[in-house]
């Protein structure tokens, strides 16, 4: 079986069965395992590469070898994807020696690798006790154009979305931690075999406030208190992840909020009742007009107070620009006007540091006052204060910004130490360095 040269890009799907078949017929022997070996051959090309992804759930038997013409190669696998790259002639071919009952993937390509694992990871946004926002990792970044004087203009506060590039085929694969994803062969055509928990209610692409494209999902149907492993599957060959989460406990009170085109990057629970159904979780469209209202408002006086600055003619910093500006303020607006529900680890210790958790009784008021009075006890996961210092140092000096500080009553409102150390004039060296991990752990709303 020969390739034909002229292709760019070949993707062959081989199976034991296959392989059977390209041999002569023989009869198999009673009572007896029989391993098959079979050649194909490879285009020529200055740079060929061909990849191998296992498919089933057990380990693979085979043994992948390539000539280029004047080498011979073995393609070791890991974790059930294995590669090779460089030149080949027109007598290169691949040797499949020991092709048991396993499936796999053989891709050849002049135009880099096919099967992939991707070093950018999925996002975990939230969870409820039984719903979770996932996110791909990007596929996109937003291409707006810098504004320039004299018609320096900048966004409104509720913008609608701009349409969305074109994007890859993704798919979620989400599984309890029983399940043991982990172990299988880390390939698309492997993952993607296994069931997946819960039902997606949402599958979408959502530009976030950091100006990355990712498709974002809201599944429902989890189980209270489960530690989950969710991969994503980029056109069915390229793999991104694990990461791990875990739904919240069955009693946690507090719904999901998401796609808000003014708030772009909060996809978490609030301290709101249950949306009305049939909504699932609140978005732009369920979401209370008394609470985004306000916001907008702000937002609007916001950025025409800022305009008042000679934007594109006067610099203020030769960093920062005043788009720079509107973009963290919105940000930071978002994280302090959209409290962020959570609950402490149900794993004791083994979270450390302590999330920036603020107990809420019920009853009182929130710490937006434009939220209602909830009648629960939740808690509060306090906004990171770096969103704060982001605003300081992206806008003019004039508009009075100005955060808490460290040393004194920072921690009464802010998540201090996580990402920075919160020692003066000190960026990073904090405890963990991030807002939140692959591993399910967040430390602050970074929003």
């Amino acid at each position: 079986m020969r390739l034909p040269t002229p292709l760019r890009t070949s993707f062959l799907c081989l199976s034991s069965a296959c392989v059977v078949l390209a041999q002569a017929q023989q009869s198999l022997p009673l009572n007896s395992l029989s391993t098959f070996s079979a050649t194909f051959g490879l285009p020529a090309s200055s740079s060929l590469t061909v990849s191998v992804a296992i498919c089933s759930s057990q380990a693979s038997s085979e043994s992948f070898f390539l000539t280029n013409g004047s080498d011979i190669f073995e393609i070791e696998l890991e974790s059930g994807f294995g590669s090779w790259t460089g030149p080949s002639s027109n007598n290169a071919s691949l040797l499949v020696d020991g092709a048991g009952l396993s499936t796999f993937e053989v891709a050849v390509s002049d135009n880099g690798t096919i099967h992939e694992i991707l070093d950018a990871l999925p996002l975990f946004g939230d969870s409820s006790a039984n719903q979770a926002m996932l996110f791909s990792p990007p596929f996109a970044f937003e291409t707006a154009t810098n504004p320039t004087y004299p018609n320096y203009t900048l966004p409104p506060a509720n913008s609608s979305l701009t349409e969305a590039p074109p994007s890859p085929t993704f798919d979620l694969v989400l599984a309890p931690l029983s399940a043991r994803l982990t172990s299988l062969p880390q390939t698309g055509c492997s993952l993607a075999n296994m069931s997946s928990a819960g039902t997606v209610v949402l599958n979408n692409a959502w530009l976030r406030g950091s100006g990355e494209w990712r498709s974002q999902w809201l599944v429902e149907g989890l189980s209270p208190d489960t530690n989950y492993t969710a991969y994503v599957i980029e056109d069915r060959v390229k793999v991104s992840g694990p990461i791990y989460f875990v739904t919240k406990s069955s009693s946690f009170p507090c719904p999901l909020v998401h796609s808000l085109p003014y708030c772009p990057s909060t996809a978490y629970a609030v301290p709101l009742d249950p949306p009305q159904s049939p909504a699932l979780a609140y978005d732009a469209s369920s979401l209370p007009t008394n609470i985004s209202d306000p916001l907008l408002q702000y937002m609007t006086n916001f950025t025409t107070m800022l305009l008042t600055f000679g934007c594109g003619r006067d610099l203020y910093s030769p960093l920062q620009t005043c788009s720079d500006c509107q973009r963290e303020y919105r940000s930071w607006l978002c994280s302090v006007s959209f409290p962020r529900c959570s609950e402490p680890s149900s794993r004791g210790n083994a979270q450390a540091p302590f999330s920036a958790l603020q107990p809420q009784p019920s009853g009182v008021s929130p710490r937006n006052l434009f939220f209602p009075v909830i009648n629960y006890t939740y808690n509060s996961l306090l906004p990171c204060l770096e969103v704060c210092h982001a605003v300081d140092r992206a806008c003019p000096y004039f508009l009075g910004i100005s955060c808490p500080v460290p040393q004194f009553n920072a921690d009464a409102s802010y998540g201090v130490g996580f990402i920075d150390s919160g020692d003066p004039g000190v960026v990073g060296q904090g405890t963990t360095g991030m807002a939140q991990d692959r591993w399910g752990n967040v430390w602050c709303n970074g929003n």
